[in-house]
């Protein structure tokens, strides 16, 4: 008797799995709640397509499971049934776990930060639309931009492309993700640049040769295999720190500042292992980069406002050998990441690839002044009225009215320019 309710419980067991085990294999607008109205906002059918994809090859793992459990668990042992059931519940998760985080994306398109969503959309698309404007061959295939949306956290954040993720169970991500923080949500957060780049440096190819070339060049040129290592593993911060002064100019850097800017314990505090450079260097790499750019009176500015603020002298717990050696270090790694010629950029440098001119600069000054008067400045590019918004803010323009602004005319150039992967020509 006790073997027939144990065969009983796992039929019943087997069926209720079986019942819910391949719900979670399709994703549609309307099925994450974005109603007609929300369409404008929406990531494109190419990302739910992706997004698809993936879920229909775990629902076929699930598929396959699920025949292997109904035709085997009769004959078999309780034991080994149960093991059965633990391989459909263990792909049944894999699902579970990536349509929640498809599902959490795309809904929230459907609320009231769809449209600011779509603003940084259209930033990021931007960014991806500067380098195939300066290399149009560059991409090794058609390639979906990032897709944004709000979460809990201090900062911007993103996960890359074919990044296998924890949250899914080391399931791959088809497309960039990148989270802005609730209250991040307006058009003007430098470091929302820098997220971007994250992505551009892994779809350009660029993470391990410009970890292999930061890391020879350090210590050609510095000799100190501690500095070394630390660069090597800053150096795809660096990078998006970098790459984010090529897309907005100067204010990236201020934008940068204010992101960094914290009591001096903290910024003054080298922490070990850590993938981000001690907030004091990393605002002079940045200082260096415009020097080389040729914005001397900002790398001045800039400088005499990080170091007004933090003084190695006052204390500090930074390796004396990262201080005493950064005078030389510095202008040794924005040369190698910036100016030096790559393999997977086809033998351009980062410079050339994402160009930024006096001329833009101009450009973005301009667009804050008429941002300042409540006027949308026309043909400006998405990723400059970043900048252009913070200069606006800078100069005593109203938040709120400069926000509302930038972030409609940004939905709107969306609709005009949807997200679409980029096509390689013939």
């Amino acid at each position: 008797m006790s073997s027939q309710r144990i065969r009983q419980f796992l039929g019943a067991k087997v069926r209720a799995l079986e019942a819910r085990a391949r719900r979670l294999a399709q994703l549609t607008p309307e099925t994450v709640g974005i109603r007609p109205k929300d369409r404008p906002f929406a990531p494109s059918l190419s990302h739910f397509a992706a997004a698809n994809r993936r879920l229909q090859a775990i629902d076929q793992d699930i598929e396959r499971r699920i025949r292997f459990l109904k035709s085997h668990w009769h004959s078999a042992s309780p034991q080994n049934a149960l093991t059965y059931t633990a391989l459909v519940e263990r792909e049944v998760d894999r699902a579970r776990r990536a349509f929640g985080l498809f599902f959490e994306i795309f809904s929230q398109r459907g609320s009231e930060f769809a449209p600011a969503l779509a603003a940084h959309d259209a930033i990021a698309n931007d960014c991806y639309t500067a380098v195939r404007q300066a290399a149009p061959l560059i991409f090794r295939g058609p390639v979906l931009k990032p897709v944004t949306y709000m979460e809990h956290g201090y900062s911007p954040a993103t996960n890359r492309r074919g990044v296998a993720l924890r949250r899914l169970l080391g399931e791959t991500n088809p497309f960039p993700v990148i989270r802005i923080p609730w209250d991040r949500d307006n058009p003007w957060q430098a470091v929302f640049l820098h997220e971007v780049c994250h992505n551009l440096q892994a779809d350009l190819g660029l993470w391990n040769e410009n970890e292999e070339a930061v890391r020879d060049r350090v210590l050609k040129g510095i000799g100190d295999p501690m500095v070394t290592t630390v660069y090597s593993r800053w150096h795809k911060e660096i990078f998006a720190d970098l790459a984010a002064v090529l897309l907005g100019g100067p204010a990236s850097v201020w934008g940068m500042m204010e992101f960094l800017a914290h009591p001096g314990p903290r910024t003054m505090t080298y922490r070990p292992g850590g993938a981000h450079p001690t907030g004091y260097l990393r605002v002079l790499i940045l200082a260096h980069l415009l020097d080389r750019m040729g914005f001397g009176k900002d790398a001045l500015n800039v400088r005499r406002v990080w170091q007004g603020l933090y003084r190695p002298a006052n204390g500090h717990r930074i390796p004396a050998v990262l201080l005493d050696t950064s005078a030389r270090t510095i202008p040794n790694v924005v040369d190698e990441i910036v100016y030096q010629t790559r393999r997977n950029l086809a033998q351009k440098a980062l410079a050339d690839v994402i160009p930024f001119t006096a001329e833009d600069e101009r450009t973005i000054r301009q667009a804050s002044s008429s941002l300042i008067r409540g006027v949308m400045p026309n043909d400006v590019p998405p990723r400059f009225l970043v900048s252009a918004s913070r200069y606006a803010i800078e100069a005593g323009g109203s938040p709120p009215r400069i926000a509302k602004l930038v972030i409609r005319h940004l939905a709107e150039f969306a609709q005009v320019n949807p997200t679409r992967p980029v096509p390689i020509p013939a």
